[in-house]
């Protein structure tokens, strides 16, 4: 393979957010389009504009704000209202692209489109064309293409190329595919279509038989060019294929794929953390890349030889991909400058409002712990991600629980307007009536689906990260939050995702 760039097309906030609780505000959506730009990513799909309007004015703001410096992309079915709002969407953008798709599968045909090939064709023909007239930049996804007859997949993505499209994607939209399969997909493709020199292939591959990464190698082998992917792989079932773990491949192994990206990978690690705490979607700790034992050696033989010379054990260094883990770097005396220059050499860049209030947890943080840890300070940073709308706030709360007593929980929150309302309850533990009595005092009644607390750093002092899952009216909304007191950390995650759940019934 020529040593040519492999464009990064990130779907983490159209396909990422859907996966059942990675909801996003558009606040929140900002937040992690800014930090793919840092990334380098050649396009992000913002979104699907005719979804909702919440959708469209994520788009239309993510266009308007960083369509100067890299290509946004909206998503739209092979519908005319579909196209038009996306446009409506992308149109203040500088770089924009059209993502137009329409399946063409014999299951998809029958049972869901109820169309013929021909239908097939010619409402693919017409829509890329009515794309093309909004915008010169046209992707074309043949959607679930992995299982499309060949021949038909082929006539299919030549009719869409003439017809303006400049990207074909091509999706294994259920997981189906192995990567010889997907191989021979794009190898048909290069040889049967007469213009497809015309288009750069894309894919876009999902992850149930967990081979996500492996199926978009094997497509980038064949001759494809351009990569679907998401952070942490999120997305739809299993998910998609992880961004950070298709590009270090690519990286690590470029004297087999003689390929590179325009990614900046030591942002990679930090991005991870940010969309993991915007949407509660933990990273296990055995993750590829940017898991918390991707770097981690237990055994003796493993230490020996990491100690003797680190590429014994280690493909990549843990700086390649930004890794923060747990080194001591500041005390309570530390000056603003010290702990500004900390930040900033763990990838964080923040306005000075922003700055001020960390840089005051940091300082009550350093009054709890006797040693405070790189990770501690990435801990306060992303504890200021959610932009979760607060009609209720903790003003303070009371706990008792122990051995033969009922545990209960006395809590005053504010309201919007600053108003004290109180209440308290029992409940199996500390942490239980806390949330009994937080749904007192809201009068939202909550399902908790998942509940997990973990360190943030080492020692008995550390702060327990809590993070929770609850189901009200049916949705799924998530909360997390950091403190010394996992009992109060408890408390915020859960008031937060009930906080969501207000702003999402007042919109």
């Amino acid at each position: 393979m020529s040593n040519d760039t492999v464009k990064i097309f990130d779907t983490t906030l159209r396909d990422g957010e859907q996966s059942p609780g990675c909801s996003m505000t558009t606040s929140e959506k900002l937040k992690v389009a800014k930090e793919l730009v840092a990334l380098g990513v050649d396009i992000i799909e913002a979104g699907f504009p005719i979804a909702s309007p919440g959708d469209f004015d994520a788009v239309r703001k993510i266009a308007t704000q960083f369509g100067d410096q890299t290509t946004i992309c909206g998503l739209a079915r092979c519908r005319k209202e579909d196209i038009d709002r996306a446009w409506e969407a992308l149109k203040e953008a500088k770089n924009s692209r059209i993502h137009v798709f329409l399946a063409t599968s014999s299951i998809h045909r029958e049972h869901k489109l109820k169309m013929s090939k021909e239908q097939i064709i010619e409402t693919a023909v017409e829509m890329v064309k009515r794309a093309r007239d909004y915008c010169p930049d046209i992707e074309f996804s043949p959607e679930d293409a992995a299982r499309t007859e060949k021949d038909f997949l082929c006539e299919v993505v030549e009719r869409a190329i003439e017809a303006g499209a400049s990207t074909v994607n091509i999706p294994d939209t259920v997981g189906y595919a192995t990567p010889a399969h997907f191989h021979d997909v794009i190898t048909t493709l290069k040889k049967n279509v007469s213009n497809i020199d015309q288009a750069i292939i894309s894919t876009h591959c999902h992850n149930d038989l967990g081979l996500a990464v492996a199926n978009s190698l094997a497509a980038v082998e064949a001759g494809a060019r351009q990569i679907e992917c998401t952070i942490n792989g999120l997305g739809e079932r299993a998910g998609n294929c992880a961004l950070e773990e298709v590009v270090m491949a690519l990286k690590t192994r470029a004297d087999y794929y003689g390929v590179n990206t325009n990614i900046n990978t030591k942002r990679l690690y930090p991005i991870s953390h940010l969309v993991s705490t915007v949407t509660g979607m933990t990273v296990q700790r055995n993750k590829a890349i940017v898991g918390k034992n991707a770097f981690a050696h237990e055994a003796g033989i493993h230490q020996h030889g990491v100690l003797q010379e680190r590429t014994t054990y280690e493909i990549m260094s843990p700086e390649d991909v930004g890794y923060v883990g747990t080194n001591l770097v500041l005390g309570k005396h530390s000056g603003r400058h010290a702990f500004r220059d900390r930040v900033q050499s763990l990838g964080h860049t923040l306005d000075d409002a922003t700055f001020e209030r960390i840089f005051n947890e940091f300082i009550t943080l350093a009054d709890k712990k006797k040693e405070i840890y790189d990770s501690d300070i990435v801990a306060l940073i992303e504890n200021q991600v959610s932009d979760a709308p607060e009609k209720w706030s903790i003003a303070r709360f009371h706990t008792s629980a122990g051995t033969g007593t009922i545990a209960t929980a006395t809590i005053e929150l504010a309201d919007e307007d600053g108003k004290i309302h109180c209440d308290a309850a029992t409940g199996d533990g500390p942490v239980d009536a806390v949330f009994r009595a937080l749904e007192r005092i809201t009068g939202i009644s909550a399902v908790l689906e998942q509940y997990h607390v973990g360190s943030v750093s080492s020692g008995k002092d550390a702060q327990g990260e809590v993070r929770v899952e609850v189901r009200i009216n049916g949705e799924l909304f998530t909360g997390r939050s950091v403190s010394t007191d996992i009992i109060e950390s408890s408390a915020k995650a859960y008031l937060q995702a009930i906080n969501k759940a207000v702003g999402r019934g007042e919109n």
